[in-house]
């Protein structure tokens, strides 16, 4: 939630924000959502973390979770086209378990945890409903999923595929997935989009990031009010 200060500069910041980017703003705000969330275990190729992202930002999926035992965080700006500003990107890259610390981070908020494999014995994603909140998690390009991972989820589900090849890229296989699940929970009825207060504090965000030298428009409004 804002504090009184932040709403104030909210409101400062939206001065200099031209009415079409705020009517797009608020667009964006009412579809996205915190009922899907996206983790990626120990993705190394930059171009697939990227393309994920990617996938999440157009798909209206605003948190995605990276884990970080072996392979660093970073990204393609080519393939990013920008997505990462407006996600909110958790990163776990500290700690001796740190798949584990996700994932019950995770259950605690209230997520089922979905590892998503190509084990044939996996539930379709297509048969997963989403009358709950779902998180997502995917392996890296050469392994999959770590044991520590699918022993965490809650269960497995596969893409069903009915050629010779026996997995996707990482980032086809998160795109579907998304996709699939996006599109069943924005026609179930089901309520899943942000709050007001969560929709004001990606506003102030995003503004943050649009206005041109909005430190220094910020910093000098603030001399102004206390």
């Amino acid at each position: 939630m804002l504090s009184e200060t932040e709403r104030l500069v909210l409101q400062h910041l939206a001065q200099y924000v031209t009415d079409h980017k705020k009517e797009f703003i608020t667009k964006v705000l009412s579809q996205r959502t915190r009922r899907i969330t996206v983790v990626l275990e120990d993705v190394y190729q930059s171009q697939n973390l990227s393309a994920v992202m990617r996938t999440c930002e157009c798909m209206g999926i605003q948190d995605v979770h990276v884990i970080e035992n072996t392979s660093g965080y970073g990204f393609n700006k080519k393939v990013l086209k920008g997505a990462h500003k407006w996600l909110t990107i958790q990163r776990y890259r500290t700690g001796d378990d740190r798949t584990r610390a996700c994932i019950t981070s995770l259950r605690e908020k209230g997520y089922r945890i979905l590892a998503v494999s190509p084990d044939p014995s996996g539930i379709p994603i297509d048969a997963v409903t989403p009358d709950e909140p779902l998180a997502l998690v995917f392996g890296n390009e050469l392994h999959g999923l770590s044991d520590a991972a699918i022993a965490l989820g809650d269960q497995q589900v596969t893409i069903p595929m009915y050629g010779f090849t026996e997995s996707m890229n990482i980032s086809v296989s998160a795109a579907l997935c998304v996709y699939v699940l996006s599109a069943k929970l924005r026609t179930s009825g089901l309520p899943y989009g942000l709050t007001e207060d969560e929709q004001d504090e990606l506003r102030l965000k995003w503004y943050r990031k649009i206005v041109r030298r909005s430190d220094v428009i910020e910093r000098e409004y603030l001399r102004t009010i206390t």
